[in-house]
């Protein structure tokens, strides 16, 4: 659901970085936990800043508290968040894991995190029979992954025959822009 990004001011507030479609709903799906679910967060909304929710968690009233939960994943159990209302549209937690099938049926690969940088959604895929050291970034657009069946436990993919190219570097000419040669004596 998001990550605690630092603390702000002297009271226990802290500032999270939401994975929720807007931001301030964080706080509205009760209470979350850490990945392993054994540590329950109360919180509540008390601001926005600069587009994150700044959220004041029960029991943390200084900032000393606060800044020991930089970095603190917040989740929510799967079947307490709404179905998705378009077609089209997914929760990152059911992508990951699926498969990763070419439009000829073989299998690619699997699907290790989504993230969004900034210019969209990208699927971070480990190539069959590699290390997770070798995945590669597929951009999550209808072009790149036309197909997505959750049900049936795939993505297919379809990337541009030079997606693996690497661009010939240009040859830039000399600085000074003249031959090389001797000098008239």
């Amino acid at each position: 659901m998001g990550v605690v990004t630092g603390s702000r001011g002297i009271r226990g507030e802290v500032k999270v970085k939401s994975f929720t479609e807007y931001p301030e709903d964080i706080a509205s799906y009760g209470p979350l936990t850490d990945k392993t679910g054994d540590k329950v967060f109360h919180l509540k909304l008390v601001a926005m800043a600069k587009g994150q929710p700044v959220l004041k968690f029960k029991g943390v009233n200084d900032r000393n508290t606060a800044d020991t939960l930089k970095g603190q994943e917040l989740y929510i159990e799967r079947d307490k968040l709404p179905a998705p209302e378009e077609e089209d549209a997914f929760y990152h937690t059911d992508l990951i894991g699926l498969d990763v099938k070419t439009a000829d049926g073989d299998k690619f690969g699997d699907i290790l995190r989504v993230f969004d940088f900034g210019a969209g959604d990208m699927l971070e895929i480990r190539p069959e029979g590699k290390g997770a050291k070798a995945a590669i970034f597929v951009p999550f657009t209808i072009e790149m992954v036309p197909t997505v069946d959750i049900k049936a436990g795939f993505v297919e993919i379809d990337l541009p025959d030079d997606f693996f190219a690497v661009p010939a570097k240009e040859q830039s000419e000399s600085k000074s822009g003249g031959e090389k040669g001797s000098a008239d004596a």
